[in-house]
């Protein structure tokens, strides 16, 4: 006797809810959408068709995964950010709805900006921020944008590539394996009899900031399957925020703007590594759930590679 689809999400839904998955029926839902190929409104509008001994297989397996603890997202292989579907492996961090926030404030910052600009992505990542970034620089008509993508990791910006070619801002894009911005420094040195190092009229990141004994209290989805790379930031999760402060700075064009995002409890914390004589503080900016999250600073003075 064949299984229907509604049937099956019911089953599967059950089978989360024991393995303790929060929304166990949207995700089974979600589950079922993706080993058939439709999207939830097909699920929905035929609940009773019959699925096939092969793909019930490929269900349950991925129920398995999902029951296991693997997130949605690396199962499916998808998420969406801003508006636009993003390919997501376990190399890369999933990307989440308050890091939103972070595009909206760097999109209103250069908003009025005139001529080509440079913008730095440092720990790219999927590549969610700079390509949201630009497709909706793109959308406003505003095609003189181009990026630079950092990650540390090589597997990160192979994803980060073909996220940007989805999303059609790969001839605006380049991609430099690097740890922070120490492979543009030595690019600079190297440059430095013949030309002046790049400038960047905005810096972006959403860097790691979870303090590392704070890791296992974070949730099975986060601490055993999400890349610790762009989790752990030190022993106070700032490690990597600090450093950003003071290396950013040579980057940037004076008046250029550095964003970045941070944890719930670190807003004070951070604005005491701002160096008022380099930044000025713009605004740290809470998302929807009213947790300081975004970080807006605008450089007052030049700096200089070290």
């Amino acid at each position: 006797m064949s299984t229907s689809i509604a049937e099956a999400i019911l089953q599967g839904a059950h089978s989360l809810r024991k393995a303790g998955v929060a929304e166990a029926r949207r995700e089974a839902g979600s589950l079922l959408a993706h080993v058939i190929g439709q999207d939830r409104t097909f699920i929905i509008s035929h609940a009773e068709d019959p699925i096939s001994a092969e793909k019930l297989k490929e269900f349950q397996s991925a129920l398995g995964s999902r029951a296991a603890g693997t997130p949605l997202q690396y199962i499916t292989g998808h998420q969406e950010f801003f508006g636009l579907d993003f390919e997501v492996t376990s190399d890369v961090l999933i990307p989440r709805p308050e890091t939103e926030l972070l595009v909206e404030t760097a999109l209103e910052l250069v908003s009025k900006h005139d001529g080509e600009l440079a913008i730095c992505d440092v720990g790219t990542g999927s590549g969610c921020v700079a390509i949201a970034i630009l497709a909706e620089l793109q959308r406003l008509h505003c095609d003189d944008a181009r990026a630079v993508a950092i990650d540390i990791s090589a597997a990160a910006l192979a994803v980060a590539e073909r996220n940007a070619e989805r999303h059609s801002v790969t001839a605006r894009m380049s991609f430099v394996l690097s740890d922070c911005f120490a492979a543009l420094s030595q690019e600079a040195k190297r440059q430095a009899g013949d030309s002046q190092p790049e400038l960047f009229d905005l810096i972006v990141s959403n860097p790691p900031y979870i303090a590392s004994g704070a890791i296992p209290g974070l949730q099975r989805e986060v601490k055993d399957f999400e890349p610790r790379l762009a989790l752990e930031a030190g022993a106070d999760g700032l490690g990597v925020i600090g450093r950003l402060l003071v290396e950013a700075s040579p980057f940037l064009k004076s008046g250029g703007y550095f964003v970045f995002e941070i944890g719930f409890d670190q807003h004070e914390a951070v604005q005491h590594l701002i160096d008022p004589v380099i930044w000025r503080l713009i605004g740290i900016y809470s998302d929807l759930q009213r947790i300081p999250r975004v970080v807006a600073l605008e450089k007052l003075q030049e700096g200089t590679i070290h």
